[in-house]
């Protein structure tokens, strides 16, 4: 079982940035990829980025590329998102998640353990 504790959220213009990070507990933190999904109000749980147990693949949404970045520090048990050029629409709460296998996942599925969320908030 993983522990993970979400941290880094806030309030920020359009425009603005914002470096999530999410500190694992539990499982080698090396065995298993990690990921960033996020919720809006009504509606359903998203994927937006994923990286594999030692951060040599990255995988992105469509509306991630370009301006989002995962990466992880196996060393100090942490993955991040960082975010740039933030837009209202990507006001959500920002969910870890970590992996059940080494390697990529896009599918709540395919998810062991979730953390408690982060909200993110950008105004216009």
């Amino acid at each position: 079982q993983v522990q993970l504790v979400e941290s880094g959220g806030g309030l920020v213009q359009a425009g603005g940035s914002l470096r999530l990070s999410c500190a694992a507990s539990g499982r080698t933190f090396g065995s298993y990829g990690m990921g960033w999904f996020r919720q809006a109000p009504g509606k359903e749980r998203e994927f937006v980025a994923a990286i594999n147990w030692n951060g040599s693949r990255t995988y992105y949404a469509d509306f991630a590329k370009g301006r989002f970045t995962i990466s992880r520090d196996n060393a100090k048990n942490t993955v991040y998102l960082q975010m740039n050029n933030l837009k209202p629409n990507d006001t959500a709460v920002y969910y870890c998640a970590a992996g059940l296998a080494a390697g990529i996942f896009l599918r709540p599925s395919n998810v062991g353990s979730w953390g408690q969320g982060t909200q993110v908030t950008v105004s216009s």
